[in-house]
C-alpha cells in the first residue's frame, strides 16, 4: 500500500503543473490508462477468442443433437472441441480479472485513514471540489448542487452515456451473431438468459460509482469508457 501510495503521489506531483489541485485525480486516470494498455494484448486475444467461439456454435449445436441425452458426454465433447480448435472458453474473462487488483488497491488506498502507520495524505486530494476519499453519499450532505454533488452528477452523466453506447453495441453484436439453436430445441443451455442480461451489464457501473470512494469511481469510469471504445474497435 505504501509503495502504491508513493506511486500515486509521484504521478500527482508530475501532473500538478497541468491539473493543479486535481492532479491526483488526473494521476488515477493516467494509472488506469496504463493498466488498460498492459491488459490490451489480452483484450485483443479475447476478441479473437470470441469470434472463434462464435464460429464454433454450429458444431456445438450438432454435438447437442448427438449427445443431448447424455450431459456428461456432451460436456466432454464440447471441451474436446474447444481444445481441438485451440479456443479457450475462459479467455474473455482474463482482461477483467486482471484489473480487479488495481481497483481494490485504489479502493483500500482511499478508504484508509493511515498508510504505513502515518496519516493518509492522499485523502486531502480532490477532483475540483470533491475529495477523492469521499463517496456519493458524502457529497449529498452538501446538497445536489454543491461542488461535490456536481462532480458526481458529471460522472453519472458520463457513465450513463457510456452504458447506453455499450448497450447499443451489445445489441448490435448479438444481432450480428444470433444464438444457434440445436435442431428443434431452444438455445444452448443458459445462453438465452445471458443474452437478455448482457446488454444491461454496463448500467451496473452506476451503482459501483455511487458506493465506492471517488478515486475508485474514477478508475471505474475511465476503465469502462476504455472498454466501450475498445470493444467498438476490436469487435467491428
Amino acid at each position: 500500500m505504501s509503495v502504491f501510495a508513493s506511486l500515486v503521489e509521484h504521478l500527482a506531483d508530475l501532473l500538478q503543473p497541468l491539473f493543479g489541485a486535481s492532479a491526483a485525480a488526473a494521476a488515477i486516470v493516467l494509472f488506469t490508462a496504463l493498466v488498460r494498455l498492459l491488459v490490451h494484448p489480452l483484450s485483443r486475444a479475447a476478441a479473437r477468442g470470441q469470434k472463434a467461439r462464435t464460429a464454433l456454435q454450429p458444431k456445438i449445436a450438432e454435438l447437442r443433437k448427438k449427445h443431448g441425452k447424455n450431459p456428461e458426454r456432451l460436456q466432454k465433447a464440447v471441451l474436446e472441441l474447444h481444445a481441438e480448435e485451440k479456443v479457450s472458453p475462459l479467455a474473455g474473462c482474463l482482461p477483467g480479472m486482471l484489473q480487479i487488483p488495481a481497483f481494490f488497491l485504489l479502493y483500500h488506498l482511499f478508504s484508509s485513514d493511515t498508510i504505513g502507520g502515518e496519516a493518509n495524505g492522499l485523502l486531502g486530494h480532490q477532483l475540483f471540489t470533491a475529495p477523492l476519499g469521499e463517496r456519493w453519499t458524502d457529497a449529498l450532505d452538501g446538497g445536489l448542487l454543491s461542488g461535490a454533488g456536481l462532480v458526481y452528477a458529471g460522472l453519472f452523466v458520463v457513465v450513463g452515456c457510456v452504458a447506453a453506447f455499450s448497450y447499443r453495441l451489445s445489441k448490435r453484436m448479438m444481432a450480428a451473431n444470433p444464438a444457434v439453436r440445436a435442431g428443434d430445441r431452444e438455445q444452448l443451455p443458459g445462453l438465452g438468459a445471458v443474452s437478455r442480461v448482457m446488454p444491461f451489464m454496463s448500467f451496473f457501473t452506476l451503482v459501483t460509482v455511487a458506493v465506492v470512494p471517488l478515486a475508485a469511481a474514477l478508475y471505474v469510469v475511465t476503465s469502462t469508457t476504455w472498454s466501450a471504445v475498445e470493444r467498438a474497435v476490436l469487435y467491428r
